[in-house]
């Protein structure tokens, strides 16, 4: 709160206050135009076909660091390595509030663009969804994934009840004055109907229908293929196109030439780390050696500058 400041429990200078105010209140005042001159920068980065935009998943404050210390452009979430790191399991256990406050403290330390992995919204209304995108918008997001599956049913939502979804993201981000980027996930290639034939088409006819509605990038999720990837892009008239990096997927250079403009880590990342951790673990406990814990570790001094934002 911007109240009266004190010193050493005695009233500050006046005029020193006068300032501090004005200060906040600037700052206050600027933040809606700062988030929307992110926004536009993280949109611009999946309309360049020259350079695909590559973007890590991070689960924690300390990983989103890391990777913008690294050089990456932008910062994801992955919803399952961040859930599992607060001791949930993938999908919306975690209650809408413990996930937000989750998110600030990541997009506390971040200058970078910050999408959010948001699974299905957090809620099963324009309404409720509409509570999530302002939370996190208010929490420092400025792009975000929303899927059209169901982790508890285990199914696909209708096309319409998505559409729902992203008509209330678009209206929160208006009102709010972040145009807010949305990657449409579909799940369909997993748990559409039908054969694989049948599934692509659904993941193809459920993608144009999110870009209809005002998404800015399509997730076709389990695409791994170079001829299904070159097919989905042009049958979505060469939009932007996510993929996810999972064993059988083509190099980034060979994405890029098959037109696919953004590619993220998804929870690989968490996977590899806690894989580490593993191989760490066993090689303490069978040989009595730590190669694995110290090789290549960073520095204490690293470790406790990632806790804050970059000077």
């Amino acid at each position: 709160m911007i109240g009266h400041i004190t010193v050493s429990g005695t009233p500050a200078n006046p005029e020193l206050n006068k300032t501090h105010l004005i200060c906040a209140w600037i700052v206050i005042l600027m933040m809606p135009s700062i988030q929307s001159e992110k926004a536009e920068f993280f949109r611009s980065l999946h309309e360049g076909r020259s350079k695909i935009l590559v973007l890590p998943n991070a689960w924690d404050v300390a990983s989103a660091r890391l990777f913008e210390n690294m050089g990456f452009s932008a910062i994801a979430t992955s919803s399952a390595g961040m859930l599992v790191s607060l001791g949930y399991p993938d999908g919306e256990d975690i209650g809408r509030e413990s996930f937000l406050s989750a998110v600030k403290r990541i997009s506390s330390v971040l200058s970078v663009p910050l999408s959010v992995d948001s699974v299905s919204g957090f809620g099963s209304t324009p309404e409720e969804i509409a509570i999530t995108i302002r939370g996190l918008i208010e929490s420092g997001a400025v792009g975000l994934n929303i899927e059209d599956f169901d982790h508890k049913t285990k199914k696909l939502f209708p096309v319409e009840k998505q559409l729902e979804k992203l008509k209330a993201i678009k209206n929160v981000g208006k009102s709010m004055k972040t145009p807010i980027v949305i990657n449409a996930r579909t799940d369909a290639l997993r748990y559409a109907k039908g054969g694989d034939a049948e599934k692509f088409d659904e993941a193809v006819r459920r993608a144009n229908s999110y870009l209809d509605a005002g998404a800015d990038c399509v997730y076709p999720m389990g695409l791994t293929e170079k001829a299904a990837i070159s097919k989905f892009v042009k049958s979505v008239d060469n939009f932007p196109v996510n993929v996810m990096i999972r064993n059988g997927l083509p190099t980034i250079k060979e994405l890029q030439e098959l037109g696919v403009a953004r590619v993220s880590f998804g929870p690989s990342a968490s996977y590899a780390t806690m894989g580490l951790l593993q191989r760490i673990s066993r090689e303490v406990l069978e040989k009595g050696t730590f190669s694995l814990l110290v090789d290549d570790a960073i520095t204490f001094e690293e470790l406790n500058s990632l806790a804050s934002k970059r000077k």
